[in-house]
């Protein structure tokens, strides 16, 4: 008896084992939900729109119910590349950056922009040792000054700018200015370079600067606009189309809408707007013709 217990006893061990290793088999983990992840052109100080981001991230997490990550982009190149490569699904652009993603995204689209955003605009500030006075006319007297655009890529930092200074002098700013431009990266940047005196002209959107005034980080009376561009179109958010595929048919547009109601100010400041508005493509068709005739877009 004892040797036939013995002879089935590893038998029986091994059907449990078995048995004990096909239920942890059979017990399969959730996969992780999808995360919809965004990013914003770093048009001003990269911690304080960390700050500003998370809590919409929040907001559109829970009113989407999806995990949603704010990931920040070192320049506005790195956030169309990331749009690019699918490692985010949605970007607060600028105009210029916006058309350049879509380019290089069939299928992506602008669904979302601020109230503000269709009759955008760009100051031209000057320190007040220029001696540069206000006016309607554009500023030719800036030919001889030290003058800064933001971000190479930025539409109300560089592109419109740029394209007013060729429009009024009927030069490029190479021949037009007698001292070597800059490019200082960012909307603030541009007002501390400025106020610094590194810089005594520079190309700055217009919320921007406002802002600062009103916040008290800036003295209107040292550094004040001298001039103020036409009107054009700006900023957006972009949706890539792994939106429909990852989070289901109609999933762009329950996007647009919770975008859409976001009222709380707090969430809104994070993008210095009143409110959030739908958006289309074709509201930026004037800004990528600007692009094409300056070479930065096909």
């Amino acid at each position: 008896m004892n040797s036939r217990r013995h002879a089935f006893g590893p038998v029986v061990l091994g059907l449990a084992a078995l048995v004990a290793l096909g239920g942890c088999q059979g017990e399969k983990k959730a996969a992780p939900a999808a995360t919809l992840r965004f990013s914003a052109i770093p048009d001003d100080n990269t911690t304080e729109l960390n700050r500003k981001f998370q809590p919409v991230a929040k907001y559109l997490s829970d009113a989407l119910g999806v995990p949603v990550e704010y990931v920040p982009a070192s320049d506005y190149g790195a956030s169309v590349e990331m749009f690019k490569n699918g490692d985010i699904q949605l970007a607060w652009f600028g105009g210029l950056t916006g058309v350049q993603a879509r380019q290089a995204v069939p299928g992506s689209h602008a669904i979302i922009q601020g109230a503000e955003d269709p009759q955008y605009y760009s100051y031209f500030i000057a320190k007040a040792s220029t001696g540069l006075k206000a006016g309607d006319e554009f500023p030719m007297d800036i030919a001889s000054k030290k003058f800064t655009f933001g971000s190479p890529q930025s539409t109300s930092g560089r592109l419109m700018p740029e394209f007013y200074i060729r429009r009024y002098t009927k030069q490029s700013p190479e021949d037009f200015f007698t001292q070597p431009f800059g490019f200082s990266g960012s909307h603030d940047k541009t007002i501390e370079q400025v106020a610094s005196g590194a810089f005594e002209v520079g190309a700055v959107n217009y919320l921007t600067y406002d802002s600062w005034v009103k916040e008290g980080k800036v003295d209107p009376k040292d550094v004040y606009v001298i001039w103020k561009t036409p009107t054009y179109a700006d900023y957006n958010f972009t949706a890539h189309p792994e939106l429909e595929t990852t989070f289901g048919q109609g999933f762009t547009q329950r996007l647009q809408r919770a975008l859409v109601d976001m009222k709380d100010p707090a969430l809104l400041d994070a993008f210095r707007r009143s409110a959030l508005i739908p958006a289309n493509d074709a509201e930026f068709d004037a800004i990528l013709d600007v692009a094409r005739s300056l070479d930065m877009a096909r």
